[in-house]
């Protein structure tokens, strides 16, 4: 696993944030392929369930797109106004 998820707050709002900080800084750029819920699920030692609610996440707020039978991919930059959206409750 390459980050430390904290168990305090939801699993798949930390892994969600994990991913809006790799597209802020250019580790996926805008049009890259995100990791899928398997890849996910692998990395972060999480279910797929959990992993499937974090991609979801992102795909509602506009930052990942899905194309069918190909994966998602990045759509845009978060918001640069400071905040991480993912920190919010359940």
């Amino acid at each position: 696993m390459s980050e430390d998820l904290d168990r305090t707050r939801p699993i798949w709002r930390q892994v969600a944030s994990v991913i809006v900080a790799r597209i802020a800084d250019g580790t996926y750029p805008i049009g890259a392929k995100v990791p899928s819920v398997v890849d996910l699920s692998t990395e972060f030692g999480i279910a797929a369930s959990t992993a499937q609610k974090a991609l979801a996440y992102l795909k509602a707020e506009g930052l990942v797109r899905p194309e069918v039978g190909l994966g998602s991919f990045v759509a845009k930059k978060p918001d640069t106004d400071g905040a991480d959206s993912c920190n919010g409750s359940d």
